[in-house]
């Protein structure tokens, strides 16, 4: 449904953006947005970032907490409520680390990063730690090299095809693909010794771009530093899932921690894996599993390569600076609008995370401003710095876990932020605020191109169709190219809404520019640095303003809206399209098993195989069965039914409701995403209970949609499928009723 591309504040106004009716924005909201505009400084956030980013900030570190204290400051400076909470969480810092090739001849690997000249705090590593993952397990292991490709599943599945088993053996996985700690996870349960996780530079070294300093892009001795923890089971402290990890928190034991891996596991540069790969026997690796290292790549698995990997950490606890403040809100003061940016690093992290927080220090300082100038917000905002985010989402996890009651009374949505860069808007979460993120994105201008991010969105969607340049679902390029608005993504974890969205069900937005950047390539490096962000990631961090500008009229137009501002259609539509994936995913997996069955019946993988290069035939899988789908899509058909009708009448009602009407009403809405939780939560992983987005198993970052019922599929779990095809039917009922409330409140029944 197209509008002017506005949402307005007030409940008349909003039922005609509802409807779809052209509208002027009022007065009072554009003064107090222009108003806000002016306090927005990207000469504030150079400064900003440059102090914060000028020393070592890992977990633990004095300038973390230093930067904890200045941000403080500047909260109370700027007139807000600001405190800050500590949690005592579990953070192993490495004592010592071993890498080193034993065979065919000796080589010693790893240590810190090289210094590269122009980039002043790269030789500032004096307080740096050095390249490794939290949350492996210490050990000290020798043994044959196997290369694992990305190491995900399927590629274990060639392994075994070419009689090659990384049991008791180390494997070598490069970045990218899946989640980082899927890798060592995967090598544990497939019996490995040990890990070694390497950036190639097919995915972000010079096969990308100019190698820094020249470009941006990894250079050779560049090291991807991060979290290895299992955070598809749960993120947060590992010795407290789901409670917070206050100094007198009840703790697991570190082997009762299942979060935790039992192998050594350490990161490496290009420049160092190549000694490796390039002396790897064995078979040829397969197309897809060739890099752009300038080696054949073998995968080994016959005593060509020996390593010796070893890891002692400092397994103590360590205090987390979360830096909380608010402005009370004069009308709602119990509703809290909640937005967040971490800022912890792996070491000097200007792009992420410190480019999200000095944006969101900018809105602070304006929003306080406006409090100063006699404006107050309906509903009280919260802002929040975590910290601890890197390790597992720790800061964050434990502030949603310790006031979980409170926030799911109180919490109308979260906001995130993370590392931010140049380009095209990207946006992430709960689709009831879909349209919201499209008006804010229409009433804020690009600071390269001078049009709308909206409407920049739209031509890159449009371009990247037509050129065959990424992938553009037929959903988006048909907003696209009628106008429309664009669809914003679901979200899975990586970053700080995690606990609010999937665990305590409050909706949540995750938003930033984008793809023009060339970030990833220092990612969680010392190359992270203020120099790269300055000169490569967004040059007078123009971008930072916009994404001020933008987060900070999200954040302003639901704190004053009468009702917070959704659309339920949009979200009712999305789930309807999730459904359909997920049948034409068991229909297919249905055709694939019967083919794989004919292959195997008719010996075919062996007669394709060459004889000289034997490749055996997959593994038979269980034949995918039929599913009953029928409460199901009687369930999404009644969200549709209930979603329409509500918008509708919103839009036929909603100028002419009284207050208490508009109070019932928002009372009835605020928490009605937490009717998309299930307790029980999803299968083997109960902190995780949202049944719509969840992050994959598989996947750790990526999203899974309906988890409960797609995964089973993908893992054939059959009779898991059928189950959470039940509960997840459930959910979308009651929460079809709630909006049936609703309804009824808007026609004064």
């Amino acid at each position: 449904m197209r509008t002017a591309g506005r949402i307005l504040a007030g409940a008349a106004l909003a039922a005609m953006a509802a409807a779809g009716v052209a509208q002027t924005a009022p007065a009072d909201r554009t003064a107090i947005e222009a108003r806000f505009d002016q306090h927005i400084s990207s000469a504030d956030q150079l400064a900003w970032l440059k102090d914060m980013s000028s020393e070592p900030n890992h977990v633990g570190s004095p300038h973390d907490k230093a930067n904890a204290e200045s941000i403080l400051a500047k909260f109370k400076r700027w007139g807000w409520d600001a405190h800050i909470e500590t949690f005592y969480v579990l953070y192993p810092t490495p004592i010592s680390t071993t890498v080193e090739m034993v065979a065919p001849q000796k080589i010693v690997l790893g240590g810190q990063e090289p210094p590269i000249a122009g980039d002043d705090t790269s030789a500032n590593t004096a307080h740096a730690l050095p390249p490794y993952v939290t949350f492996q397990g210490d050990g000290d292991v020798t043994g044959d090299l196997v290369y694992v490709n990305y190491g995900m599943p399927e590629d274990y599945k060639d392994l075994a095809r070419r009689g090659i088993d990384v049991k008791g053996k180390i494997v070598i996985a490069r970045y990218g693909t899946g989640w980082r700690g899927l890798k060592p996870k995967l090598a544990q349960d497939h019996g490995a010794i040990g890990c070694i996780i390497y950036s190639d530079p097919a995915d972000d070294g010079y096969a990308k771009n100019d190698a820094y300093p020249v470009g941006g892009a990894r250079p050779a001795g560049s090291v991807q530093r991060g979290s290895v923890a299992d955070m598809p089971l749960y993120p947060g402290d590992p010795l407290t899932p789901g409670i917070g990890a206050t100094l007198n928190a009840k703790r697991l034991k570190r082997e009762d921690a299942k979060a935790i891996l039992k192998i050594p596991v350490l990161p490496m540069s290009y420049g160092d894996a190549v000694k490796l790969i390039g002396r790897l026997g064995g078979p040829v690796a397969p197309a897809p599993w060739r890099g752009a290292l300038p080696v054949t790549y073998h995968m080994g698995g016959n005593g060509g390569v020996s390593v010796h990997l070893a890891v002692k950490s400092d397994w103590k606890l360590t205090p987390v600076y979360d830096v909380i403040a608010k402005l009370k809100g004069a009308r709602y003061p119990d509703q809290w609008v909640i937005r967040g940016n971490h800022h912890d690093a792996w070491v000097f992290g200007a792009a992420d995370p410190l480019s999200g927080n000095v944006a969101m220090l900018s809105e602070a300082k304006a929003l306080g401003e406006l409090y100063r100038s006699g404006w107050r917000p309906a509903r009280t905002i919260v802002y929040a710095s975590w910290d601890a985010e890197e390790p597992m989402l720790l800061g964050s996890t434990e502030w949603a876990e310790q006031y979980a009651d409170e926030l799911k009374k109180k919490g109308v949505i979260y906001i995130n932020t993370d590392g931010n860069g140049r380009g095209v808007l990207g946006a992430e979460g709960s689709h009831s605020f879909q349209h919201l993120v499209n008006a804010v994105a229409a009433d804020v201008t690009d600071p390269e191109t001078g049009a709308t991010v909206a409407a920049r969105r739209r031509a890159e969607a449009r371009v990247a169709a037509f050129d065959r340049t990424g992938h553009v679902s037929d959903a988006a390029l048909a907003a696209a190219e009628k106008g429309g608005d664009m669809p914003i993504g679901p979200l899975g974890s990586g970053s700080d809404y995690s606990a609010y969205i999937q665990h305590l069900g409050l909706p949540a937005l995750n938003i930033g520019f984008g793809g023009e950047d060339e970030s990833g390539g220092v990612y969680h490096s010392i190359y992270d640095s203020f120099h790269h962000m300055t000169t490569f990631d967004d040059p007078g961090l123009k971008y930072g303003a916009a994404l001020s500008k933008l987060v900070g009229r999200l954040v302003l137009r639901i704190a004053d809206a009468d009702v917070p501002v959704q659309r339920y259609g949009d979200f009712a539509d999305t789930v309807g399209v999730y459904l359909g994936e997920v049948k034409k995913l068991a229909a297919d997996r249905r055709a694939e098993d019967v083919k794989r069955e004919k292959l195997l019946h008719d010996g075919a993988f062996a007669l394709a195989s060459d004889p000289l290069k034997p490749v055996g035939a997959v593994a038979p899988e269980p034949m995918t069965p039929q599913f009953d789908f029928t409460a199901l899509e009687g369930a999404v058909a009644a969200l549709k039914q209930s979603a329409t009708s509500f918008d509708a009448a919103l839009a036929a009602r909603g100028a002419g409701l009284t207050q208490s009407q508009r109070d019932r009403l928002t009372a009835q809405l605020r928490d009605v995403d937490q009717l998309l939780l299930d307790e029980r939560g999803l299968p083997g992983r109960p902190w995780y209970k949202h049944l719509i987005y969840a992050p994959g198993r598989f996947t750790g970052y990526g999203a899974k949609t309906l988890p409960g019922v797609r995964e089973a599929i993908e893992e054939r779990r059959f009779d898991d499928a059928n189950e959470y095809a039940a509960r997840t039917a459930k959910v979308l009922r009651d929460y079809a009723a709630r909006l049936d409330q609703a309804r009824a409140t808007l026609e004064g029944k």
